[in-house]
């Protein structure tokens, strides 16, 4: 029997095995193909104040290890998940995580404030770090001084779990960590995707709407690992990490890395039964190993020098 079970404070996860925001719906959608309870959590799409619709199409394309997005949060505002989505996810038996999005700094303090009030909601994710939208997302995440105002006033108005979800697009990812860290955030998530572009030659333009767009997937595996690698290494606080982890051993890496839990994206695009797959996984290595409990590989390359 292995343990499992991570920890963000003093709010219990059943294992490390949890959803990508924007990869996976608001989870019903994937009912028919896994017992959504099994996972560790599910971060759900982007939410925003106001309903979006998003870019203009093509907003997705192939790459050659990986894949382009331009989707732009679309999604129905805080009223319609309130009314229509809380209720039909809030009794799934696993942790429920609402990703938070916002053009202003108000808005990401009123979503805040009203998503505290729903008791089935233990924590929010403040992403700060989403290259596809114009205003607001990465303009918050790549500059220290806003990244840290915008911590500061969500965690003013929010007493549950603060996760803060981090770009790579920036300087140096660490800096970024520290500084929600002291502003009070519970754990941090990385990496976003990296911004990125490409070109369909048969019609001779950009193959987004937008020109670029998140890059996910295989070919950010890499990058993602050694920023995970160095945050875990210079915060104290709970490390998620993500980008391009496609199987078991993709989502090991990030755990002997330093990640406390691992978030899957991409993955599930290709096949919708990878989070459980992975989970089943790292069960099975854990008892090859001999190990009794998922801490004891958290940071282990680490603790090995």
């Amino acid at each position: 029997m292995v343990n499992l079970g991570i920890n963000i404070g003093d709010l219990n996860f059943k294992n490390p095995v949890m959803t990508a925001s924007g990869t996976f719906g608001y989870g019903p959608e994937f009912d028919d193909f896994i017992d959504v309870s099994r996972l560790g959590a599910v971060f759900i799409k982007g939410l925003t104040l106001e309903p979006r619709e998003g870019n203009k199409y093509p907003r997705m394309a192939e790459t050659p290890a990986g894949m382009l997005n331009a989707v732009g949060l679309q999604n129905k505002g805080i009223e319609y998940f309130e009314n229509s989505i809380y209720p039909r996810i809030k009794d799934y038996d696993t942790r429920i995580i609402v990703n938070i999005n916002g053009s202003y700094l108000d808005d990401y303090v009123t979503l805040a404030a009203r998503l505290d009030k729903l008791e089935k909601i233990p924590a929010i994710e403040l992403n700060i770090s989403c290259p596809n939208v114009k205003m607001g997302g990465m303009a918050f995440g790549t500059n220290l001084d806003s990244a840290r105002e915008v911590t500061r006033a969500v965690r003013a108005a929010y007493k549950k779990k603060l996760i803060v979800k981090l770009s790579p697009n920036v300087t140096n990812i660490v800096d970024f960590a520290k500084v929600v860290e002291e502003e009070g955030a519970d754990s941090v998530s990385l990496i976003n995707t990296l911004l990125g572009m490409s070109v369909d030659v048969s019609r001779m333009r950009p193959s987004l709407s937008t020109i670029t767009g998140g890059l996910s997937g295989p070919a950010i595996k890499p990058v993602a690992l050694r920023m995970v690698w160095q945050v875990a290494n210079a915060v104290k606080i709970p490390v998620i990490g993500m980008g391009g982890i496609m199987n078991t051993s993709d989502a090991l890496e990030f755990l002997l890395a330093g990640a406390s839990a691992v978030q899957i994206g991409t993955a599930s695009f290709i096949d919708p039964q990878a989070s459980v797959k992975i989970l089943e996984g790292i069960e099975e290595y854990l008892l090859k190993k001999g190990f009794k409990d998922i801490s004891e590989i958290i940071g282990y390359i680490n603790k090995k020098g």
